[in-house]
């Protein structure tokens, strides 16, 4: 194999598909051709690639930059070579929630509007009666071709010699999920008792309600915070985040390649997202605002992603350009995100003359995530452990107990499949919560309490950027502080180890 010319092609895959899903979920185009790209470059998926790339990445030294960068490609094939199977799927799923509408109260509501109108919505009842639309239409509309596109990917791994997708993940992504698993699940253990002391007071100034109360249906709302919105203004909203990346000797208006767009449209996907199309040359950050707190917090986590791939060395291997372990992206744009429950950042930003309520919203939020992610593991592990189209028999029930002993409420069935991204895309957001809890510290130690209006910190976290995702958030940590990342450390980030 000429890994130089599979290289080049890939990086024009990765580039034309980027661009297809973006001109797509940003509501330009209704349709998501990807089926065109996958048959331009189906020379990169096909078996023989795939075992090509599997004998290339036993040979060098493990450790080496070479092993590190073969190992990402083979990933890269495995995953292209299954999405070979599941990409007329893929195409129809989007094309499908592009099209598809929910009726409530008589009001025709767009699939995927509808997230965005119940985050919205101070009616508990009208909240619960979106939901349940949103549920049905899932069920009856997607949930056929989630399965279908699942059960390929399982019977994918299989055939590709893998014992589950399961392993196939935890072997090519060089993640330990056991051992994660084991983290998370301390993690969930620890914060039962003080779950519902730290959420209850919170909900209650939201949403009138306490945990006893809550639904499913309310957790967009409480996410939203109307009560903050004041504190929020929209006009701040793209000025706070260009005024923050200046402190750190970003100009935000005078970097190439990097667009922001931030405006609504009918079809626009309700979930933000960056779309870094060419590393470094063309980032596009995206957010459908919804208003408030919630904007913010997203704009800063979609920024952190921008910022880190419109800052890689364009010398770098497209391997370490592209690819890798993307718990590191999401650990810089969790860094910036958390700025948004930052006191120092809250008072000098937006002049918030007392942020601690603000912050004490915000710590309860992020308990919920981090729960509701230690059981989106739990399932996984079962859900990718499961034999095709057959072992996903039952799996709708493991989802409800397993995501609501998590939050210790109620949890819908019906979203079973549509909850699970690719991947086990979910151990790269958890490891890089413990990730980011490390970084941050380290830039407080050095930097003070406001790193973030530190050029000198500015100029650590671009040298850190430059590397892309050569390493993985193991191996950065390591090379950072000398410490193991462990998923407990967010425990005493929290206030409650």
């Amino acid at each position: 194999m000429d890994l130089d010319a599979y290289r080049a092609s890939a990086e024009a895959f990765v580039s034309d598909l980027t661009a297809e899903y973006y001109r797509h979920f940003a509501g330009l185009k209704d349709d998501y051709a990807i089926e065109p790209i996958y048959e331009r470059h189906e020379s990169l998926f096909t078996r023989e690639s795939v075992q090509a790339l599997r004998e290339l990445a036993s040979v060098p030294e493990p450790g080496t930059d070479e092993q590190r960068r073969r190992r990402m490609l083979l990933d890269f094939a495995v995953e292209g070579h299954l999405g070979q199977s599941t990409k007329a799927i893929e195409a129809e799923l989007a094309r499908r929630e592009a099209d598809l509408a929910i009726e409530v109260d008589g009001d025709r509501i767009g699939f995927r509007e509808s997230a965005v109108v119940q985050a919205n919505e101070p009616d508990a009842e009208r909240r619960a009666r979106i939901d349940r639309a949103r549920l049905e239409a899932t069920e009856d509309r997607l949930n056929p071709l989630h399965a279908d596109a699942i059960a390929l990917q399982h019977d994918g791994a299989r055939a590709l010699g893998f014992a589950s997708y399961r392993a196939m993940c935890s072997e090519l992504k060089a993640i330990d999920l056991d051992r994660l698993h084991a983290g998370t699940v301390a993690f969930a253990d620890a914060t039962e008792r003080s779950y519902g002391t730290v959420l209850d007071p919170q909900l209650r100034q939201s949403l009138g309600r306490g945990v006893d109360e809550l639904l499913r249906s309310d957790l967009p709302r409480f996410f939203r915070a109307a009560e903050q919105d004041a504190l929020f203004p929209a006009g701040a909203l793209t000025q706070s985040f260009t005024d923050t990346m200046h402190g750190l000797g970003i100009d935000i208006a005078h970097q190439p390649g990097v667009v922001l767009d931030v405006e609504p449209r009918r079809k626009k996907s309700p979930r933000a997202f960056c779309a870094p199309v060419q590393v470094p040359g063309e980032v596009y950050l995206v957010l459908s605002p919804v208003g408030g707190v919630d904007d913010f917090s997203v704009l800063f986590h979609e920024g952190g992603h921008t910022e880190h791939f419109a800052h890689v060395d364009p010398e770098l291997p497209f391997e370490f350009r592209v690819l890798g372990d993307n718990a590191i992206t999401e650990a810089y744009a969790f860094l910036f995100q958390h700025l948004v429950e930052d006191p120092d950042w809250l008072s000098v930003q937006l002049g918030i003359a007392d942020p601690e309520p603000l912050c004490a919203h915000a710590r309860a939020q992020r308990l919920v995530y981090l729960r509701r992610y230690t059981g989106k593991l739990a399932y996984e592990l079962e859900l990718h452990a499961a034999d095709g189209l057959s072992g996903l028999s039952g799996m709708a029930d493991r989802y409800a107990v397993l995501l609501g002993r998590a939050l210790q409420i109620e949890w819908p069935r019906q979203s079973y499949l549509a909850d699970v991204d690719p991947g086990f895309y979910c151990a790269a957001y958890l490891r890089a919560w413990a990730l980011e809890t490390h970084l941050r510290r380290c830039l407080r130690d050095r930097f003070g309490a406001r790193w973030w209006s530190e050029r000198e910190a500015g100029d650590v976290l671009r040298g850190l950027w430059r590397d892309g995702q050569r390493l993985t958030a193991e191996e950065l940590l390591g090379e950072l502080t000398g410490e193991e990342l462990r998923f407990e450390v967010l425990l005493g980030d929290l206030g409650l180890a």
